[in-house]
């Protein structure tokens, strides 16, 4: 599989990586065994993906730490959260990254993030969290500093674009599909700048999946206003990628969509079943989608900064 170096931090990592959080949580949130769960995120990992994305909150830390047991975790990256917004200290952040090394079943995580941030905690957490993360960085238990946004409720990127500004941050993570493909312009430009390795998350949602959340979706964007109504029909509005040469589904557009956008390192995709598991993996073994194809998504989504698809 395709690897890049993530920004600055130096590390080269595949461009699709295990998504432990999300709707599936390896598979915990729909009834699968712990078990199961290890066996997904490890076949990922025997496929030659190296980089797994969890957090506290998830409750998939455990999971991850079974996963790579007696693997050389040199050749992987890890990456796991703290959230909390203005509700961590020093100490508590402190007494979870050595929960989660424990976890892990590791002496230190490659990617450390602040998980979940909104723009009004920000401020807070960078004169009172960031020091003590500099600290950590310091004493060997973490390697990178991340942040990750809160997509859901800030659709246009307001806390990440304030946290650029601080020259802190070695990767972010980063709500981007091909419906919102507004981090483009307000988050990508400035990562690319500054060297920051970007983790897309939300390539794949409910709307990119189920043809009824698609219609319903596209819908609500021409009833706002942010999509032409002469664009798509809302029956078959994406059916249009699919074709000899294009994609074989939009689960399978919508990855490749992300992983060819220029200044994205890491595509988080997950899991708990097999099956999508290794449909997954062979859409980013897969070309580049078609350029026209490419121009009439930006096109058809050219002013959507409302929506995640969830």
């Amino acid at each position: 599989m395709e690897t890049k170096t993530l920004g600055r931090t130096g590390l080269d990592v595949t461009v699709m990586g295990v998504g432990c959080g999300g709707p599936s949580r390896a598979g915990q949130s729909t009834g699968k065994s712990e078990a199961e769960s290890v066996a997904v995120v490890r076949a990922a990992l025997d496929a030659g993906i190296n980089f797994i994305d969890t957090a506290e909150a998830y409750r998939t830390e455990g999971i991850v730490g079974r996963s790579i047991r007696g693997l050389d975790c040199s050749k992987l990256v890890i990456s796991t959260k703290k959230s909390g917004g203005r509700s961590i200290t020093p100490a508590t952040l402190r007494r979870s990254l050595e929960e989660s090394l424990q976890r892990l079943g590791t002496d230190y995580v490659d990617v450390y993030h602040l998980h979940g941030v909104m723009l009004e905690e920000y401020p807070y957490l960078a004169a009172e969290i960031v020091p003590e993360l500099l600290k950590l960085r310091g004493e060997g238990k973490i390697r990178f500093l991340g942040i990750t946004e809160r997509w859901n409720a800030d659709t246009r990127h307001l806390m990440l674009r304030r946290a650029m500004q601080d020259d802190v941050w070695d990767v972010v993570m980063v709500g981007f599909n091909l419906l919102n493909q507004s981090a483009r312009e307000l988050v990508f430009q400035r990562a690319i700048e500054q060297s920051v390795g970007i983790l897309v998350m939300f390539a794949v949602r409910r709307a990119l999946s189920r043809a009824e959340k698609l219609a319903e979706v596209l819908a609500g964007l021409i009833a706002a206003g942010q999509m032409d109504p002469a664009d798509p029909d809302l029956a078959h509005a994406l059916d249009f990628l699919i074709h000899d040469g294009g994609a074989v589904s939009i689960p399978d557009a919508a990855y490749r969509f992300c992983r060819d956008e220029p200044g994205t390192h890491v595509i988080l995709s997950g899991t708990g079943n097999p099956v999508h598991l290794q449909d997954n993996i062979e859409s980013f073994y897969r070309p580049p989608l078609p350029d026209a194809d490419r121009r009439r998504l930006e096109h058809i989504f050219r002013n959507v900064d409302s929506v995640t698809g969830q």
